[in-house]
């Protein structure tokens, strides 16, 4: 068994000492960092936080020789004593893929701190800790004493570890124990979540049971099941494993309307992925090389399918209403159809170059690319409505897939998704690869209107600049500038500071829009690199600001049954 223990009792110094002790099989060991960590497909290079590393074997230093940036090879005695590992791993970034440590707590997800040792990715690993007075551990791992349990590797580096003074608050769905732990960062008090929502626990449990409808299963997936809030004052996100989720929500956002609604579909998105990615996953996840990036072309089945159906598991656990549905899938059409860069990037490329697109986004991105999170749903929309028409649904393909594939940890390729849903509606067989390589819009408002609804646009008030800014550091600075847009064409980049339109000064964002007229040219003054530049803006006519989704007038009884079966049994039916 490989011995892997935690020293998180420096926190000021935001230093995890780590030490790992084994009895080395081989004469010659390599030891690497992941690079990544599923669910976030971005090569992270956690090797940047590793210091002083230090291998020792019968009290003498035993010499590395780095292969790579994040691997090593060490001579060592098969016959000798226990191999030590030793280095400290620097814990400053704040998210649910990376290692925070201060006076207020500590988070690791654990592919930024273990060293995978050769020869050893299959062997059991047991985890220890020690920690600031006062505090404790929270790990998805079966414990034993004061040990955590792993099976393998990959079972250690999927459980993230939460610790500190925090409290655990218990739920139960459908008899499986889960966990709450709250780490309410930025000064704040968990109990200021649980006095705005007493109901909280009852929520969770409701969604949850919720998505073991959606899957049509007795009990959800895995046996145990801790989720990790890291309740900030601002902040969106998650991250999926296998036993467990970490999430990040802003208390601003809680205290909007639909606040506490994008919590829930949030909890319900990562849950959902214990079945839908964690355990039904893509055939290149199986088994995942944390050493570099595999091509995985179906994400958008991955990541958008559930972004569609997180939306309705709120509905579903009778903790939203339709018309709250009706205007998060407007919110989601809208922004798709404002993208340009759908029309540059299709839906399998962009799954594809998740590498080095979309978890590196900058200002210009819209123009280039489309998420597969988001033209992922889009889609995920268009099928479901396509399969309701042929008497079948979304969920029942993924239903299908989890029986065929997912039970059994067979990972599925593209030709596996579109045979699945051909089963249920044979022209999707030749209407699934267009919408996959094409960069053509799908028939929205055929399937829409077929369930009641349609897309009504809405105009902006003033003529159309391409451009949009905002404060900074006292400056009003470019944002973002449209591709092909009046701003480009008058010259105008990213990080331009806009000073002056017509000889006025432009104090906020919305003063440059009112002093816009359509087909007039204006003199823009900017600021580039401490250089004034005059530039001439000719704006556009206004265009569309925004699409809302909404019902149409007198639909027929058909119409209306098939509107109210999708929106009222979507995800509560079983098969």
């Amino acid at each position: 068994m490989v011995q892997v223990h935690l020293d998180l009792r420096d926190p000021h110094q935001h230093l995890v000492a780590v030490q790992i002790s084994l009895q080395p099989r081989l004469a010659c060991m390599r030891l690497a960092l992941p690079g990544w960590t599923p669910g976030s497909y971005l090569i992270r290079d956690y090797v940047r936080q590793l210091e002083s590393l230090v291998v020792i074997q019968d009290g003498q230093e035993r010499p590395q020789r780095r292969l790579a940036p994040a691997s090593w090879s060490c001579d060592c005695n098969p016959e000798g004593g226990e191999l030590q590992i030793s280095y400290r791993v620097l814990a400053t970034e704040l998210s649910v893929r990376t290692c925070h440590l201060d006076q207020q707590h500590g988070f690791l997800a654990l592919a930024a701190v273990v060293l995978e040792v050769e020869g050893e990715r299959w062997s059991p690993h047991a985890l220890s800790c020690s920690l600031p007075m006062g505090w404790q551990a929270f790990v998805p791992l079966p414990q034993q004493g004061s040990r955590w349990q792993a099976r393998h590797f990959d079972h250690l580096i999927d459980s993230p570890l939460e610790a500190g003074p925090h409290n655990e608050l218990l739920f139960t769905v459908l008899g499986v124990s889960h966990r709450l732990v709250i780490w309410a960062g930025d000064g704040g008090d968990e109990q200021w979540l649980l006095d705005r929502h007493p109901q909280l626990l009852a929520d969770l449990t409701a969604v949850c049971e919720a998505c073991c409808r959606l899957m049509d299963v007795d009990q959800p997936a895995s046996g145990h099941y801790l989720v990790i809030l890291h309740l900030l004052d601002e902040g969106y996100g998650g991250l999926e494993h296998d036993d467990s989720t970490v999430l990040v929500f802003g208390r601003r956002n809680l205290e909007k309307p639909d606040g506490y609604r994008r919590f829930l579909q949030l909890v319900a998105h990562e849950y959902l992925h214990q079945w839908n990615v964690r355990r039904l996953r893509p055939a290149q996840l199986s088994p995942i090389d944390y050493h570099a990036p595999p091509i995985v072309p179906t994400l958008w089945f991955a990541e958008g399918v559930t972004s569609y159906l997180d939306q309705f598991l709120p509905l579903s656990a009778g903790l939203s209403d339709a018309e709250a549905l009706l205007s998060d899938l407007g919110d989601d059409l809208s922004r798709y159809k404002l993208t340009p860069g759908r029309q540059v990037q299709c839906l399998r490329s962009s799954s594809e170059e998740a590498w080095v697109k979309l978890y590196k986004a900058d200002a210009y991105a819209a123009d280039s690319q489309i998420s597969y999170y988001l033209k992922g749903a889009v889609i995920a929309l268009c099928l479901d409505l396509h399969l309701r028409a042929a008497e079948s649904s979304l969920m029942d393909v993924l239903r299908s897939l989890w029986r065929s594939h997912g039970r059994w940890g067979r990972g599925y390729s593209e030709d596996d998704l579109v045979a699945t849903f051909a089963a249920c509606a044979p022209e999707l067989q030749q209407q699934i690869p267009v919408w996959l390589h094409g960069l053509d819009d799908p028939d929205l408002d055929r399937y829409l209107s077929g369930v009641g609804l349609a897309l009504e646009a809405e105009m902006a008030a003033n003529p159309y600049a391409g451009l949009r800014a905002r404060h900074e550091g006292g400056q009003l600075v470019a944002t973002r500038v449209v591709r092909g847009g009046p701003a480009e064409r008058a010259g105008v980049m990213v990080g331009d500071e806009l000073l002056a339109i017509d000889q006025r000064r432009l104090r906020q964002p919305v003063d440059l829009g009112s002093a816009l007229a359509a087909g007039q040219q204006h003199a823009l003054l900017i600021c580039r690199r401490s250089q004034l530049r005059c530039l001439n803006l000719l704006a556009d006519s206004p265009q569309v600001e925004r699409y809302r989704l909404k019902r149409l007038p007198d639909p027929s009884a058909a119409v209306l049954q098939r509107q109210r079966a999708w929106l009222h049994q979507h995800s509560c039916a079983v098969s």
